[in-house]
């Protein structure tokens, strides 16, 4: 007779994380999920050890969700054989918040009991939390929590982070030891399987080999292992048992191994105990019959095996699985100098201006208003730009030094940002802009921004008023003020990677937009500010690329948009063609083609036709000659050496 089979769903952060998710990482997470499993009358989890508890009934209360996985046909008592061998494995000094925890344990029961897995939202989120820049700021307090412990201890107390890689280091580090407690606490119940005595030696001085706390999944069961396979391109398995000395002689580079290449996007290293679970039904099913064995896996398919104790050979293999799952892109051949010597910065514009002369010039636009629509009358819009905003610019950007703990008046500055974008003329609303310009170089209005979904947030409002304005008007009539602040703003909005983020993900096509109307303006400084953003754009895009090649955890695949980016290059190659003035103008469009094209994934398919079509080289190699760029064309020699660098080695 077959048996129910559910999973009890709890978020550990109570609503905390789908709150502040956005704010802290850029990304919205809606939990910080622990599972547990119920079949059998029985809720099992892991934590302190293996619990068992009436449904329901454990310290986490009532499941957020509960998911249906479906029967199974096996017996309780096969199962509880099942957990009996299990709860040497799953042992409290084994836990890990990323690497080894509730989920870790539930996915493999699933897999024993039915044969699927638990669903991806709960699976990927740690990969999910960890690609993002917050996440991987975190990754090294987290692991200082969980490293090295001995014994069923709690988690230790949670260092604040670094206030240049945290929004808030005090609320970061309070909310984390919280959602570690309430992770690793185990059930009172008298169902607590407790830690067992070691069945066999440690490895002396191998912490990370006792607390499992590398990236290596544990595979108990056929279900799990093939889930595994089928989930990554690249699978490196490590077949093991509790007797095995040279198994402990190995494993050391195994983990190094582990930590330092699954990091590379579906790669992953897997180790299978012949003795726990049905570790040895999955040596079985693939031949395994001594250890250590390592077995090389290509899109699911066995490509090598190696036996025994060598370290070198089994690099090698590594190094030669990952390379044929994940060639090296051409460029990453070719001797690009100048390219390489760019720096990947945004260009910022930092100047402050004389802030109450700006506060004023607003002041008199808003007086001079002939029509008002906003809701707001015109003094209480003049008090918050008063006595709010402008106390918190001078604070940031004209005390020696900035005062740190000046809040900002976000929401209130947003409001009156929305009443004067309906009230003033668009040729008025600079002054304004460039108060924002200055907000956005200070990370918490960045990160606020980015987080920001409402019709409130300025990137939105002004994105939309140049946009509409540029193709609505003629060049000769656009009001230049309004779009050099604008686009110097959105220049800035890249110190901040958030913001970066999210206006590449969310709003690439309206930036996408910008660039193709101002990068033709007549006015030689609107160009400018256009070439800087187009900078920005392509350097952030060439810094994803350049961490992905290195094997670096990223995040930021949803940037990447072939469309997008064949756009962006065909509008920066007419302005240089039609540049004749700026040989710094070229410069900066020349260094974004650069970042554009070198280690792009569309480069093949949609960049270099798009390249010979438009006669890229030939635009290129047109500024060095006389009349290309000026009377005598390009004549700074940096400019030269790049601009050739870009024709001759990435454009056919």
């Amino acid at each position: 007779m077959s048996s129910p089979v559910k999973l009890y769903v709890y978020d550990l952060s109570n609503g905390l994380a789908k709150q502040m998710s956005m704010q802290l990482t850029g990304r919205q997470i809606d939990g910080v999920w622990h599972t547990s499993i119920v079949v059998y009358g029985k809720e099992i989890f892991y934590g302190q050890g293996i619990s068992i508890v009436q449904p329901g009934q454990s310290h986490h209360g009532a499941p957020l969700q509960i998911v249906d996985m479906g029967e199974t046909a096996l017996d309780e008592e096969t199962f509880t054989e099942y957990l009996t061998e299990m709860r040497e494995h799953y042992t409290a000094d084994k836990y890990h918040l990323l690497d080894f925890n509730c989920n870790s344990f539930t996915n493999d029961c699933i897999g024993f009991l039915t044969g699927g897995s638990i669903p991806s939202f709960i699976k990927d989120l740690p990969a999910d939390f960890l690609s993002t820049p917050f996440g991987a700021a975190l990754r090294p307090t987290i692991d200082a929590m969980f490293r090295g412990q001995a014994g069923p201890a709690r988690p230790q107390a949670a260092p604040a982070p670094s206030s240049s890689t945290m929004p808030d280091p005090a609320l970061t580090a309070s909310l984390l030891q919280a959602v570690a407690a309430r992770a690793a606490s185990g059930s009172s119940s008298s169902g607590y399987l407790p830690t067992p005595a070691p069945t066999s030696p440690s490895t002396p001085s191998q912490a990370g080999t006792a607390s499992l706390t590398a990236p290596i999944h544990v595979s108990t069961n056929p279900a799990s292992f093939n889930a595994l396979l089928r989930s990554h391109r690249a699978v490196i398995a490590f077949f093991t048992s509790a007797t095995c000395g040279p198994c402990r002689m190995i494993e050391p580079v195994f983990e190094e191994l582990a930590n330092a290449k699954s990091k590379s996007n579906g790669v992953a290293f897997t180790k299978i105990d012949l003795s726990v679970g049905m570790g040895g039904s999955v040596a079985s099913e693939w031949g395994v019959r001594v250890t250590p064995t390592f077995i090389f896996f290509l899109d699911g398919k066995k490509s090598h095996e190696l036996k025994g104790v060598n370290g070198p050979e089994l690099r090698t293999q590594v190094d030669l699985l990952i390379f044929q799952a994940f060639p090296p892109h051409p460029h990453t051949s070719l001797s690009l100098p100048t390219i390489q010597a760019l720096s990947l910065n945004p260009i910022l514009f930092t100047q402050v201006p004389a802030l109450e002369s700006v506060s004023t010039k607003l002041q008199g636009f808003i007086d001079a208003a002939p029509t008002w629509s906003s809701p707001l009358p015109k003094a209480e819009v003049k008090q918050v730009l008063t006595q709010l905003v402008l106390p918190y610019l001078k604070a940031k950007h004209v005390s020696k030094p900035p005062l740190p703990n000046v809040k900002a008046p976000l929401d209130r500055w947003a409001q009156v940002t929305l009443c004067l974008s309906s009230s003033l003329a668009v040729n008025d609303l600079f002054p304004l802009v460039d108060m924002w310009r200055l907000a956005l170089l200070d990370p918490g209005a960045s990160t606020w921004c980015a987080s920001n979904r409402s019709q409130s947030n300025p990137t939105s409002i002004f994105l939309t008023k140049a946009n509409d304005l540029l193709e609505n008007s003629t060049p000769a009539v656009n009001p230049r003020n309004f779009l050099l602040t604008v686009l110097r703003m959105f220049c800035n909005a890249f110190s901040s990677e958030v913001l970066a983020r999210e206006l590449l993900s969310s709003n690439k096509t309206n930036i996408a937009t910008l660039l193709v109307n101002t990068l033709l303006h007549s006015d030689a400084t609107v160009r400018t500010a256009a070439a800087s953003l187009a900078f920005n754009c392509a350097g952030y895009l060439q810094k994803l690329r350049v961490k992905k090649v290195r094997g670096e955890e990223v995040g930021g695949d949803q940037v990447e948009d072939g469309d997008w980016e064949v756009e962006l290059t065909s509008a920066i190659i007419e302005a240089i063609d039609r540049e004749e003035g700026s040989e710094e103008v070229v410069h900066r469009l020349s260094a974004s083609i650069a970042f554009l094209l070198r280690l792009s994934p569309f480069y093949e398919t949609q960049m270099a036709p798009l390249l010979e079509v438009l006669q890229a080289r030939t635009v290129l190699k047109n500024k060095l000659e006389k009349g290309g760029c000026g009377p005598g064309g390009v004549t700074k020699q940096d400019i030269r050496k790049l601009v050739l660098e870009v024709a001759e080695k990435l454009c056919p």
